[in-house]
C-alpha cells in the first residue's frame, strides 16, 4: 500500500498516511490526557501504565476516553514517540 497521495494541478498536494495517523494519535492521546486531568488523574502516569499493561482501567471513561483511547495502535504509538523523542 502506498503511504502518499499525490494530486498535480498546478499545485502539488502530498497526503501522508503515517503523517495523518500520528496527527489522529495525538488529538486522541490530547483528548484523554484531557479527561484524566479533569478527573483529578495524573495523566501521564495513567497513560504510561496503560500502554504497559494493555489495561483499560488505567483510562477513566470521563468523556468517552477509554473508548478513544482504544483507537490507537499501542505499538505504533510507541514507535511515533520513539520517533519523536530521537528527532526522527
Amino acid at each position: 500500500m502506498n503511504d502518499e497521495f499525490s494530486h498535480k494541478s498546478g499545485n502539488t498536494i502530498e497526503f501522508s498516511l503515517n503523517q495523518s495517523k500520528e496527527e489522529e494519535m495525538k488529538r486522541i492521546l490530547l483528548l484523554v490526557y484531557d479527561a484524566l486531568k479533569e478527573k483529578g488523574y495524573n495523566p501521564i502516569s495513567q497513560i504510561v501504565g496503560y500502554l504497559l499493561s494493555e489495561d483499560p482501567t488505567y483510562i477513566t471513561t470521563h468523556n468517552n476516553a477509554r473508548s478513544l483511547v482504544r483507537r490507537i495502535d499501542r505499538d505504533e504509538l510507541l514507535k511515533a514517540v520513539v520517533r519523536s523523542y530521537l528527532g526522527e
